[in-house]
C-alpha cells in the first residue's frame, strides 16, 4: 500500500527554498509508491530485457541515491539500512564500487517488495529527521535526487509496460478509460523556425541537469517544423506502403536492425481479427488503436525512415529547442498520477502543438556535450557526461513523464535501436 503523502511532511523551519525542496521530496516519493501500488511482488521482481529494470529495483535505487549522497555523506550519525544493499542498488556509479550486473537485476527475488518499501520509509524518515541540520550542499543533492526519481518514475511505468506486453494474458495495470472515437487530425501544417544566429542550452534559471548547459550560440539554416507529431494513422500508411520492406528508406544499421529482428511495425502494435494493425497494447491493456493519436514506441531508425518516406527529415536539437522556447512546458499530456498513460490527439489550433508531453520527439542530433560542458566532480559527475557516445537526443517529454519535469533545454537520450519508451516523431524540412 502506498504511504500517506503527509507521512514525511513535518513543519518546515528552514528557509523558503528549503521548504520548497522538502515539499517536492514529499510529493515525488509519494507518487513513486502510488505508481507501484497495484504491483505484486512477482510483477515488481521480473525483468523483461536488459534495457529494462524490475520495478522493485527502481524503488530501491532512487532510495539508495538519497541514502548514499545525502544521509551517508552529510548526516554524521546515520547508519545504513542494510550494508549489503548498495551492491544491489547502485546503478552505474563507478566511484561507488562494485554492483550487480544490469542484466541480472531480475534475479533479485530478495529483498521482497515489502522490504524495499520499508527501506524507502526508513530513508524518508531519516532525511526528514535531519532536515533542519542539512547543509546547503545536501539540499542541492536532494533536489537533484527528486529530479532523478522523476526520471525513474517514467522508467518504472515504461518498464512495467514492456514486462506486461510479454504476458499472453495482456494484463492491464490500470483499467482503460471510456473513449469516444477521435476526430480525424487536421492536415499537417509547416511552421517556419528561427534562422541565423540563435542560442540554446539552459540559461541558469531554476533547476537543470548538467548536460543542458552551458548556453551557447548556434547557427540555423532556414527550416520549418511540422505543427504536430505524426499519428498512428499516418504511420499505418507508411507500413501499408511497404515502409518496413524498402531498403532505400533506411540507414544501413537501421535496415540491418529491421532484418535481424523481423520488425514490421512500432512496438506494442498488435494485429486485429482481420489481420490488420488495428490494436495496441498499453498499461490499460489491449485496446483499439486510435488513428488520430501520436504514434509511439518507435526507434530512431524508424523515425528517420518515416521522415525520408514522407519527403522530410528529423529536426535538429537546436531547431526543436529554439521553437519550444517561450512555450509553456507544463501544458500537454504528462504523468499526473496512477491511471491510463497514453498520448492524446492534437487539439485543433494554430501554431506548434504537442511540443511538450505526449511523446518524446527524436531529433537528428547526436547526444554530445554542449561547448564548455564540464562534468561535476565526484560520483555525481558520472550522471550524464559519461553517456555522450552513440546516442541521439530526444526532446519534449511524454505522457509518462511527470508534469513539471520537462523544459525546452531538457535532453533525453537513447540508442538508435531503442523504442520501449514513449518515443515519437515530428517532421522538419529545409526552406
Amino acid at each position: 500500500m502506498a504511504a500517506r503523502a503527509d507521512a514525511i511532511a513535518p513543519t518546515c523551519d528552514t528557509p523558503q527554498e528549503g521548504c520548497a525542496i522538502l515539499d517536492r521530496f514529499r510529493r515525488v516519493r509519494a507518487l513513486t509508491l502510488a505508481l507501484a501500488e497495484r504491483l505484486s511482488d512477482a510483477d515488481a521482481t521480473a525483468q523483461s530485457m536488459p534495457d529494462a529494470s524490475p520495478a522493485k529495483w527502481h524503488l530501491a535505487h532512487v532510495t539508495w541515491f538519497f541514502e548514499t549522497f545525502v544521509l551517508r555523506d552529510h548526516v554524521a550519525d546515520y547508519r545504513p539500512f542494510d550494508a549489503s544493499w548498495p551492491f544491489l542498488f547502485n546503478s552505474y556509479y563507478e566511484a561507488e564500487g562494485e554492483r550487480i550486473a544490469r542484466a541480472s537485476r531480475g534475479m533479485l527475488t530478495r529483498p521482497s517488495l515489502d522490504e524495499v518499501r520499508a527501506y524507502r520509509a526508513h530513508v524518508d524518515a531519516a532525511i526528514v529527521a535531519a532536515w533542519d541540520g542539512l547543509p546547503e550542499a545536501a539540499l542541492g543533492l536532494i533536489e537533484l535526487g527528486c529530479h532523478h526519481e522523476e526520471q525513474h518514475q517514467e522508467l518504472l511505468v515504461t518498464d512495467i509496460l514492456h514486462l506486461f506486453a510479454q504476458n499472453p494474458l495482456a494484463p492491464a495495470l490500470w483499467p482503460a478509460e471510456p473513449r469516444r472515437p477521435s476526430p480525424a487530425p487536421e492536415p499537417l501544417r509547416w511552421i517556419e523556425g528561427r534562422a541565423g544566429c540563435q542560442e540554446i542550452g539552459h540559461d541558469g534559471t531554476g533547476f537543470a541537469f548538467d548536460c543542458e548547459g552551458p548556453r551557447h550560440t548556434v547557427w540555423l539554416q532556414p527550416h520549418a517544423l511540422a505543427d504536430r507529431v505524426v499519428t498512428n494513422g499516418e504511420w499505418r500508411a507508411f507500413v501499408e506502403d511497404g515502409g518496413y520492406a524498402t531498403a532505400s528508406l533506411w540507414l544501413s544499421d537501421g535496415w540491418g536492425w529491421v532484418r535481424q529482428n523481423g520488425i514490421e511495425a512500432p512496438l506494442h502494435w498488435r494485429r486485429d481479427e482481420e489481420g490488420g494493425w488495428g490494436r495496441r497494447f498499453g498499461l490499460d491493456g489491449l485496446t483499439a488503436m486510435d488513428p488520430s493519436a501520436p504514434v509511439r514506441h518507435i526507434s530512431y531508425y524508424e523515425a528517420d525512415a518515416y521522415a525520408r518516406w514522407a519527403g522530410a527529415r528529423l529536426p535538429t536539437e537546436a531547431e526543436w529547442e529554439t521553437a519550444a522556447e517561450g512555450l509553456d512546458p507544463m501544458r500537454g499530456t504528462f504523468l499526473d498520477g496512477p491511471g491510463a498513460i497514453r498520448p492524446l490527439p492534437a487539439a485543433p489550433g494554430a501554431g506548434l502543438r504537442q511540443m511538450f508531453g505526449d511523446v518524446w520527439e527524436w531529433t537528428a542530433s547526436a547526444y554530445l556535450a554542449h561547448p564548455g560542458f564540464r562534468a561535476a566532480p565526484g560520483a555525481v559527475g558520472e550522471y550524464n557526461g559519461k553517456f555522450m557516445s552513440g546516442q541521439f537526443v530526444l526532446k519534449g517529454g511524454s505522457s509518462a513523464t511527470p508534469r513539471g519535469h520537462a523544459r525546452a533545454s531538457y535532453r533525453n537520450f537513447f540508442y538508435p535501436h531503442q523504442r520501449w519508451q514513449f518515443t515519437g516523431v515530428r517532421l522538419a524540412k529545409d526552406l
